[in-house]
């Protein structure tokens, strides 16, 4: 999944791109948008990785696409800027926590500026399919153009109440018909505060959190800048500032999980794996994850859950209390499921 740090122009949001990936942000790149594919620190991979001695052990990633930031004064460039996020499937909103601003308002205002961006690409859908109909076709595909009318007018009824398309309820079939629009409030969202060097813990304001209540919160600069120093250094300026630890690494499994994303593992002594999927998937489609024949030659999947597993300590012992076990396509794999996936060639 890629997922598109978003935020006006000053909230950090570059800062928190290199914090999240360790990549440097390019200045030639500012307006295109830069890539990065940090690991997700997982210390259920680091215990299996210790039992099972692998030759490999690899870790899930995500990748991150710093974009363009918006101008809340000056809109004309706005589009275009909002025209890379479209390219991500999630958005990580990034604002201003150091700044004293109203944290709630500048969300406000963000998800303005997407929704307005949605209705534009809407309305002008809507006047297209509608010019179509005057015109001679087969009834097959005038039946197709109006039931994306109706789909449409329903998701611009929304953005005249200021509901993003996200919480229409849309059908599965309903979201695929519209899925090659891009829809900015159709994708999931989670608000991330760049807190400054003083704020490290603080609560979040209670309006904020009416509005976004899954919203993390951390100083990027402060932590990126005492990562770079030496132990001794780190450790008395953390001493000073009281700071106790990092965040980043528990940002980024939330942020994973505020995707919508969860793991599985394979495990042997060749290699000890992590795979991301989406929350809900069969096991089936969880087996196209790791190849795509995986999943077409699906037979079973044989499963055991991680803490079923520690508590037993070995497969045998699993299998001797009846905890692995065999999983039809229909299984819906769930965090932290080990499997071994059994399909025909």
């Amino acid at each position: 999944m890629k997922v598109g740090i978003a935020g006006f122009s000053g909230s950090g949001k570059s800062t928190v791109f290199q914090w999240l990936t360790g990549v440097v942000p390019d200045p030639s790149r500012s307006q295109q948008g830069q890539m990065g594919k940090p690991e997700v620190p997982d210390p259920r991979l680091t215990f299996l990785s210790g039992l099972f001695k692998p030759k490999k052990t690899t870790a899930a990633k995500m990748e991150f696409l710093d974009t363009p930031g918006l101008n809340p004064s000056e809109r004309r460039d706005n589009a275009r800027r909002l025209g890379i996020m479209r390219d991500a499937d999630g958005l990580l909103i990034v604002l201003n926590g150091y700044s004293g601003g109203n944290l709630a308002d500048e969300l406000r205002k963000f998800r303005d500026e997407m929704l307005v961006a949605d209705m534009e690409i809407v309305m002008s859908r809507i006047d297209k399919l509608r010019d179509q109909l005057k015109k001679a076709k087969p009834a097959k595909e005038k039946e197709r153009d109006q039931l994306e009318i109706d789909i449409l007018t329903r998701i611009n009824e929304g953005f005249e109440e200021g509901q993003p398309a996200s919480a229409l309820g849309l059908k599965e079939d309903e979201e695929k018909a519209v899925r090659s629009f891009q829809l900015l409030t159709l994708k999931r969202q989670l608000v991330f505060v760049n807190q400054g060097d003083d704020q490290g813990g603080k609560e979040l304001p209670k309006d904020l959190l009416e509005l976004a209540p899954d919203a993390v919160a951390a100083p990027a600069k402060l932590e990126m800048e005492l990562s770079e120093l030496s132990d001794e250094d780190r450790k008395a300026f953390m001493s000073d500032m009281g700071v106790t630890g990092f965040s980043r690494d528990e940002v980024v499994r939330q942020i994973f999980a505020g995707m919508g994303l969860i793991v599985f593992f394979t495990v042997g002594e060749d290699e000890c794996r992590a795979w991301p999927i989406i929350n809900g998937v069969s096991a089936m489609e969880a087996a196209g994850a790791i190849h795509t024949d995986l999943s077409r030659g699906f037979v079973r999947g044989e499963v055991v859950g991680y803490d079923d597993f520690v508590a037993c300590g070995s497969m045998k012992e699993a299998k001797t209390r009846g905890l692995y076990r065999l999983e039809s396509k229909t299984y819906i794999v769930k965090d932290a499921d080990i499997m071994h996936i059994l399909a025909s060639t």
